[in-house]
């Protein structure tokens, strides 16, 4: 089976092509506000390395959220294009959980910096189960045991994700038709939040 995995909820880039159980390409780099320029070139550059063409992907699995609302909507916007465009199921899975398959002998802890002292937060055991759901919450309402495991700077561990981990706890989910696949922001935009104070 060979699969794409997009990843641009947080400001790291990451896209990968998995064939068979094997990571054959790999592109996992800061690229800030550059995603949506970066991430076509990056997906291109990926088929190229691996003599791959689109057609050939069986499919496509995406971080959904939460993070950074530009961030999720161009890695959305892509591989609903694409899954649609190949009549191929997409496979959405939380940017929390691909930061949780870091590592570690304790829960992981994973954060994503939501600014004002807010944080997207969830937390994972080993084997990528959930402890607590997804959410957006105060860092210092955060009361759990465990490692805080962000690409900011919550004085944990830096992500260094085990996409292979990921693949393997969702490969056998059917998938979803692309048009129902929604972004999981967890929160409202700035705007919508200003639209409600008035």
């Amino acid at each position: 089976m060979k699969y794409l995995f997009i990843d641009s909820a947080t400001a790291t880039l990451v896209v990968a092509i998995i064939i068979d159980g094997e990571i054959t390409y790999l592109y996992n780099q800061e690229t800030g506000k550059d995603m949506s320029s970066k991430i076509m070139p990056v997906i291109e550059e990926a088929f190229q390395k691996t003599n791959l063409t689109p057609q050939d992907i069986d499919k496509i699995f995406v971080a959904n959220g939460p993070g950074s609302f530009t961030g999720i909507r161009v890695g959305l916007t892509v591989a609903k294009t694409m899954a649609w465009s190949l009549n191929i199921k997409i496979i959405p899975v939380s940017s929390l959980e691909v930061i949780a398959s870091t590592p570690n002998n304790k829960n992981n802890i994973a954060l994503i910096d939501a600014r004002r002292g807010y944080v997207f937060a969830g937390i994972y055991d080993n084997n990528l189960n959930v402890i607590e759901e997804d959410k957006h919450i105060l860092l210092d309402d955060i009361n759990a045991e465990g490692t805080y495991v962000s690409y900011d700077d919550f004085n944990g561990l830096k992500p260094q994700i085990d996409i292979l981990k990921v693949i393997k706890k969702h490969e056998h989910e059917l998938g979803e038709n692309p048009h129902s696949v929604n972004p999981k922001y967890l929160k409202l935009t700035e705007a919508e939040e200003n639209l409600n104070k008035k």
